[in-house]
């Protein structure tokens, strides 16, 4: 063994959010040439309560920590006693994270490499369905005074080092130390081997949870850098350590480009409906306005207006007719409008914002109808939804860089029907149903604005 020391470590927090959850317990043992040779460990006042379902979890109460010292006090004793030693710790990168965003608070910028024995135990015994803390004492007739305290925990984690130690020749030991370290910035409860052969080219991502729960669904130019980064992440960003925490499994389709991955993504997410993505998820029933030719006001429609040809022209995406009302209500202030003629107010004659000086007379007649109507839409103008500009289908070459297969996306009114590896294969896709989805809306209308800017051929199929 190396004299470089190794730190077992554990602490129990308030929560499992490392940048907002604090530190209230924290044990440690060094070890140098398979002795213990020191030992820290101390209680530790979060500066805020403790939660009844960690208390009860810990046995840690908040009149237990009210004496112990802040973290601020302890920290550079602590930091100086850790020195450039490795961590060793059960779920790793859940413990890292709480220190270095501890350090963090009292400006210290604190960094070590980790060995995770979680991830070491799913290496050791693939065949072995649980890894937790817990269950590894069990298997190994390992005894803890007690679960959940920092002190009890570390110490029977260094016991299950040893009982590993004993099953492995010192070589074996010591590659597989190695192979750790080399894999030590990936989550531990997924099998490194998958990630090796992630590609660095345009695409989509499926991250997965226990029994295949779906996870996150995400797009990348490159699926390598992209999946990796939300593993560096995590110290910082909650999300990105919940994802770390829980992914069990990966997935991942390449497309030609981005204008693919963008559309596979919105079409993933519906479909899937993975509980981190909240933001694609939210479809709901959409309305739009819509202002038909020779009347006086718009009128309220669903958004699957968009996927049907209309006379007249479209204005806004809504998530329901409430935000749509008062979109139109705000633009009707702002440009001294009449709320009655509009249809946002029910009445005959002059109405109270024209009362108020706030409406130039279309109620009463001081101001043409007609002038109304295009003062009107000009002021919509800024919400206006693009129509559908073809009389059927399109089909939406992308051909990517290099020597990369083509890929042909088929849309019909804003609906994006899926992709092809030809255009024959394309035109056989034309009669698949559709519903109108407003993410690749968005998408597709931005790509579309400027196709060759993109490098986008756009044929049509009738």
């Amino acid at each position: 063994m190396s004299k470089t020391a190794l730190i077992f470590i554990d602490v129990e927090t308030t929560g499992t959010r490392a940048t907002r959850d604090r530190i209230t317990e924290i044990a440690a043992l060094k070890v140098v040439n398979g002795e213990v040779i020191d030992r820290w460990s101390s209680l530790i006042n979060p500066e805020c309560k403790v939660p009844a379902q960690i208390s009860q979890l810990t046995g840690i109460r908040d009149d237990m920590l009210s004496d112990a010292p802040r973290f601020a006090h302890i920290a550079q004793s602590l930091r100086e006693w850790l020195g450039d030693s490795q961590l060793v710790a059960h779920n790793a990168r859940f413990d890292y994270s709480f220190l270095r965003n501890e350090f963090k608070r009292v400006g210290q910028d604190y960094r070590a490499q980790l060995i995770c024995t979680l991830r070491m135990s799913r290496r050791f015994a693939p065949q072995e369905r649980q890894h937790n803390l817990k269950a590894l004492l069990s298997r190994y007739g390992i005894t803890p005074v007690r679960h959940h305290r920092a002190g009890d925990d570390v110490d029977a984690l260094w016991s299950l080092w040893q009982a590993w130690q004993a099953e492995h020749s010192a070589e074996t030991w010591l590659t597989l130390l190695e192979e750790e370290r080399r894999h030590r910035t990936l989550p531990a409860h997924l099998n490194s081997a998958q990630l090796e052969a992630l590609p660095s080219t345009p695409g989509v991502y499926l991250l997965y949870g226990h029994n295949r729960l779906p996870l996150y669904v995400g797009k990348s130019i490159n699926l390598r850098s992209r999946v990796l980064g939300h593993f560096q992440r995590d110290h910082q960003d909650d999300k990105e350590m919940r994802l770390a925490q829980q992914v069990q499994h990966i997935e991942w389709e390449e497309t030609a480009g981005d204008l693919g991955a963008q559309l596979r993504e919105a079409q993933l997410v519906k479909t899937l409906m993975p509980i981190m993505n909240r933001q694609l998820r939210r479809q709901g029933k959409l309305t739009t306005w819509h202002w038909p030719e020779g009347v006086y006001q718009p009128e309220l429609l669903s958004g699957n207006a968009l996927s049907q040809p209309h006379q007249g022209k479209l204005f806004g995406l809504f998530r329901n007719a409430r935000e749509a009302k008062s979109a139109l209500r705000s633009i009707a202030e702002e440009q001294q409008l009449c709320p009655q003629v509009l249809g946002l107010e029910k009445g005959k004659g002059r109405c109270f914002a024209n009362q108020l000086g706030k409406c130039r007379g279309a109620c009463n007649g001081q101001e043409p109808l007609a002038e109304h109507t295009q003062r009107s839409q000009t002021a919509l103008q800024q919400l206006q939804v693009n129509v559908w500009p073809w009389p059927g289908s399109i089909a939406i070459e992308e051909r990517p860089a290099g020597n990369a297969k083509p890929a042909w996306h088929v849309v019909r009114q804003w609906c994006y029907l899926g992709s092809a590896a030809s255009l024959a294969q394309a035109k056989q896709l034309v009669d698949t149903p559709s519903i109108f989805d407003v993410d690749s809306y968005r998408i597709l209308n931005r790509f579309l604005r400027y196709p060759e800017q993109y490098g986008l051929t756009v044929t049509p199929l009738g």
